[in-house]
């Protein structure tokens, strides 16, 4: 039986792993030699492996032995025999389907969704870095070697739903790569949370991305990791040692920074919703994923807060033809921590915008997101998980997901 299996469902948060060669296969060849391999951390350990030098990137003979020995062990029969059921409970390079793609479909199998919205674990912020530094042709070139691993994982199972990056950093190449991507299969284009280098994310000459977005019936989405640092590095230096993150490490995200998570996407979106972008395109979804959902209340009341004291002044507000919920309500997607209160997020805001995830296969996803959320939903009606687990997705994904339904 399928980990969730009574009722339908789509999973609007999910990657891949990729190995160390991944990007620079998938580059053009004058590119390639400029391509670091990322390096792993508490990634790995899971796998069983206990090789130390496959944590880092520098040892490229003792890691591509560590992910050959890894790929072997996802064929043996003791792996086989219970995949089915530990299907959420192996996390990282040690889950099914995380950075082999021919198994990935029995991951929705065993997991019992739909679909899966997939994203990657190890490049959102290193396509941001290249997208801030001069060198756009790298910028661009790495989006584009992104964009073909993404659609070629995803290209052996129609419910896996590939997400493309576009660079926003140049406004002519931007609108190509967005047509690129378009045209390579993306089900969804993927934007950096935080503000491009130079202008704002609402500036006009963005509007041919938004309107290819709109014509294909594609969303925009953001990611976390989409941003440099969260908050200053200084916040860290406390004097005390340092806790283990998820991973039981020190390469992910704690309480403090943790905090600083939605700023960059109220912050883009809030810019977007008052320079007119929501409204010029009326038909464009964006999806604001694995960057949580509590702050949305007091974030839409004080969107209405700012539209009430600036509007008499500012002739972009009063230009607005709905309020800045109502945009929002119309055409913003959002995914909960499964840690979230979701029931009482809904109560706040409405039934419309939030979207059931799984973050396979990571362990901030947990073992048992299905649990948690229907926990936190709790007396809530059936139209409400109905929205949620299914119906706010189908219409962020629009043309994506529309063979599936």
């Amino acid at each position: 039986m399928a980990y969730i299996s009574d009722r339908v469902v789509h999973d609007a948060d999910a990657h891949i792993m990729e190995p160390p060669n991944w990007l620079r296969d998938h580059a053009d060849p004058a590119l390639r030699d400029r391509i670091e391999r990322p390096g792993y951390a508490n990634e790995l350990v899971q796998t069983g492996d206990g090789d130390p030098y496959a944590r880092s990137a520098g040892d490229q003979e003792r890691i591509d032995e560590v992910f050959a020995r890894l790929a072997e062990r996802h064929r043996t029969d003791e792996f086989l025999a219970n995949e089915d059921v530990d299907v959420m409970n192996r996390k990282n390079f040690a889950a099914t389907g995380s950075f082999l793609a021919e198994d990935r479909p029995r991951v929705l199998d065993f997991i019992g969704v739909q679909s899966q919205l997939l994203f990657n674990t190890f490049h959102n912020s290193r396509l941001y870095q290249w997208e801030h530094q001069p060198d756009l042709d790298l910028a661009y070139g790495t989006a584009r070697a992104h964009n073909r691993g993404m659609v070629e994982f995803c290209s052996v199972d129609p419910r896996l739903l590939a997400t493309c990056y576009v660079p926003l950093a140049d406004f002519g190449r931007a609108s190509a790569m967005a047509g690129e991507a378009i045209e390579m299969g993306a089900a969804a284009l993927l934007v950096a949370s935080g503000c491009p280098a130079g202008h704002s994310p609402s500036h006009v000459s963005l509007d041919p991305v938004w309107r290819q977005a709109e014509e294909a019936g594609i969303p925009v989405v953001f990611h976390v990791g989409g941003t440099g640092d969260l908050i200053d590095r200084a916040y860290f230096d406390n004097g005390l040692p340092i806790p283990a993150d998820f991973h039981g490490g020190a390469e992910n995200f704690r309480s403090v920074d943790y905090m600083a998570i939605p700023f960059p996407p109220m912050q883009t979106l809030a810019t977007m919703i008052f320079d007119g972008v929501l409204d010029r395109f009326p038909n464009l979804r964006i999806g604001v994923i694995e960057q949580g959902c509590i702050w949305l209340p007091s974030w839409l009341k004080q969107m209405e807060s700012a539209m009430d004291a600036f509007g008499r002044h500012e002739e972009r507000l009063q230009k607005l033809s709905m309020r800045p919920g109502e945009f929002v309500e119309r055409q913003v997607r959002v995914t909960p921590y499964p840690t979230e209160d979701v029931g009482w997020v809904t109560d706040q805001i409405g039934p419309n915008v939030l979207l059931f995830n799984t973050d396979y296969p990571h362990v901030e996803g947990g073992r048992r997101p299905f649990e948690r959320f229907e926990k936190s939903l709790g007396d809530r009606s059936e139209d409400i998980r109905q929205r949620f687990y299914c119906d706010n997705f189908v219409d962020l994904m629009g043309s994506g997901v529309a063979a599936l339904v």
